[in-house]
This record gives structure tokens, C-alpha cells and sequence, in this order.
């Protein structure tokens, strides 16, 4: 079997819009530029609960795998399926691609937070390497046993992009891009929001309203209660050029989430130079720059509510911040970085003996 190939397993349509699925298309895309055959395969949409038929159609799959097969696999699916990962780590060639912990999405139960925890802890014992978006991510994993010899940080790379040109309104125009689920902090930004009413602002939210739709209802739900109707407005999904003009329009990007993996959109806001309002919440502190951003407690509304009342009431703090950004994005690694890493990450496992036995 060829050294420049490998299987990309990945839960749901890889084409929805959402951080870690742009992570797999850039890197599968960047991957078959360079010369890899990359065979693409879908596991089921229940991940990371997975039903009856998506572990059937994942232990069809990868019996079908030829011995030694190098088989990366997203980690909304890997942390769930321990079992077969285990049951094939001396037969293939596991390299787990972690955005973030399982057990660190928010609004789960303490039941299903500990399942998931051990899950993902025995499937890694499986992977013969671990690659993660961050280096926030990589400290995590030190409590799921796995040792830092065994993972490599490949941040996501960002699109070059032109420097917003702002709303050009009195009224600052707020950004927030991300998928309504409660990790996002969508409740916490409109509770913020209401006490500043007295402020002319707008509040523009894109993503997904039907990945979590009692948490999408909840937020119009307080939308209403705290009268923001004509303040804010919920696009839901937008594609590339219909995302472009809301980032160049913007004054403000805004992201209070509970954790992040990486945080992809915030890198986006600052490749286009925008200030940032977000938290201090897993690798967001890696990611935006003390220059370019006020970063508050994920959680603590008061302090956000506090950052957004600086944004909006100091031109000058926009100005400033905007700087910080705009030096931030030279920094960032490009799709093409992040994809040549991946490679080079690949390689090395590739070129492990293959015994039967798992690699150390």
C-alpha cells in the first residue's frame, strides 16, 4: 500500500458548515493537492450518541480496511467508538484528529459527560498518533492518558482576506459567527446585551439554527422577552460570500463561548482585522491576541457585558483593538500550512513499521 494514502472517516456531511468540518475539507483538499489518495467516507450523523445503524455502518467499514491501513478519523466520531478502535489497533494504522474533548461540550449531563470522557480516553489509548487544532487541546489531553509524544498541533489555517471596511453607521454593528448550540454562548451575549439597550448597536448572529433546535428556540425565545427584535438579527447559515459580506460590514466580532477548540471564526475576524469581544475559555487565548481583543470569564455575563460597554462606548479601544488585529493576522498560519503538516504528521506514522503490534 502506497505511503501517501489513507482513509479520512468522518460523522455526518462533511460539507456542513461548522469549524471542524472546514478543518476536514481544507486538510482532505490540501492533502489530494499534494499528491495523497484520500478515500472519504461517512459515518453517520447520531455522532458523537451514535445509533445502532451508524455502529453498524462504522464496523462494516472498517472491516473492510485492508491490514495497515492509515485511517484518520474526526473525533466526534473516534471518542465514540472505542470499541472498534480498540478492537483494530493492531491491525490499522488509527490516527485520531481531535478539535476538542467530547466530555467539553456544554449543557451535557454529569451521566453522559463521564461516558463520553472514558469513551474518548479508551479510544485514544488506541490511536497510534493524536493530531489537535491546538495547543490548548494537546495540554487536555494529558488527562485523557495520552502522552505529548503521541500528538501533534496543526492549527487551522485562515484564507487571506480583505480588511473590513465597518458598518460606516453610528450605530456599531456586531458580529457573531457560530453554530446555535449552548458552547457558543449565544443566551449569555443577548442577557449582556439587554442592560445596554440605551447604546446604539445591531447584533448580526450566523449559524446553523437546526443543529440544536431547542437551544435555537430558547434564543429567540429571549430575544422576544428582552424586546431585541429589531436588534438583532439570527441569519442562520450563510455560505462563503454571503459570510465575507457580514465580516467586512462588521465593527465588532463577538464570541462568548464556553470553550473553544481553536475558535476558527474568531481567527477569521482577525484576518479581517476585526476587534474582538470573546472569553478566556480553552485555546481562545492562544488564538486572539491581548492587542486585538478584551477576553472576559467564559460564563460571567457582568464581565461581559462590562467589554461590550468599553467596545461600545470607546472608538478610540475599537481603533486600537482593530491594530492588534490587523498585526494578529499576519500571523496565521494559511490552508496550505496546515495542510503540509498534516502531511508531514501522516508520513511519520505511515513510515512506522507495521508489525501487527500498536506503534509506541
Amino acid at each position: 500500500m502506497s505511503d501517501r494514502h489513507c482513509s479520512f472517516l468522518v460523522p455526518g456531511d462533511i460539507y456542513t458548515r461548522t469549524g471542524g468540518y472546514t478543518y476536514d475539507r481544507h486538510i482532505i483538499d490540501g492533502l489530494r493537492a499534494a499528491g495523497w489518495q484520500v478515500d472519504l467516507a461517512a459515518l453517520g450523523d447520531s455522532y458523537p450518541e451514535p445509533d445502532a445503524a451508524a455502529i453498524a455502518r462504522t464496523r462494516e467499514l472498517i472491516e473492510s480496511l485492508p491490514d495497515g491501513t492509515l485511517v484518520v478519523v474526526d473525533g466526534l466520531a473516534f471518542g465514540a467508538m472505542d470499541r472498534i478502535a480498540a478492537a483494530h489497533e493492531r491491525r490499522l494504522r488509527w490516527v485520531a484528529l481531535v478539535h476538542h474533548p467530547l466530555a467539553l461540550e456544554t449543557g451535557l449531563s454529569a451521566d453522559l459527560r463521564q461516558r463520553l470522557f472514558e469513551s474518548e480516553r479508551r479510544a485514544l489509548a488506541a490511536a497510534r498518533h493524536v493530531i489537535v487544532t491546538s495547543r490548548s487541546t494537546a495540554r487536555a489531553l494529558a488527562d485523557f492518558d495520552v502522552s505529548a509524544t503521541r500528538v501533534t498541533v496543526i492549527e487551522p489555517g485562515t484564507a487571506r482576506s480583505a480588511l473590513a471596511a465597518g458598518s460606516g453607521a453610528p450605530a456599531p454593528s456586531l458580529l457573531c459567527v457560530a453554530t446555535i448550540t449552548p458552547r457558543k454562548g449565544h443566551a449569555l451575549m443577548v442577557e449582556a446585551l439587554a442592560a445596554l439597550r440605551d447604546r446604539p448597536w445591531t447584533l448580526h448572529c450566523a449559524g446553523s439554527l437546526s443543529m440544536d433546535p431547542a437551544c435555537a428556540t430558547g434564543l429567540r425565545a429571549a430575544i422576544r422577552r428582552h424586546g431585541l427584535e429589531d436588534r438583532i438579527v439570527l441569519h442562520g447559515e450563510r455560505d462563503e460570500a454571503r459570510l465575507e459580506a457580514l465580516y467586512a460590514a462588521a465593527d465588532v466580532f463577538v464570541l462568548p463561548s464556553f470553550h473553544e477548540g481553536y475558535g476558527m471564526a474568531l481567527a477569521v475576524a482577525l484576518a479581517h482585522g476585526l476587534p474582538v469581544v470573546s472569553t478566556l475559555a480553552g485555546a481562545i487565548p492562544d488564538t486572539v491576541p491581548s492587542t486585538a481583543g478584551l477576553l472576559v470569564p467564559p460564563g460571567d455575563v457582568e464581565a461581559l457585558r462590562d467589554a461590550l460597554r468599553q467596545v461600545l462606548d470607546d472608538a478610540g479601544l475599537r481603533s486600537r483593538l482593530a491594530a492588534g488585529a490587523r498585526e494578529a493576522r499576519g500571523q496565521l498560519p494559511t490552508w496550505d500550512d496546515s495542510a503540509a503538516a498534516f502531511a508531514r504528521a501522516l508520513e511519520q506514522v505511515a513510515g512506522q513499521p507495521f508489525d501487527a503490534t500498536k506503534a509506541p
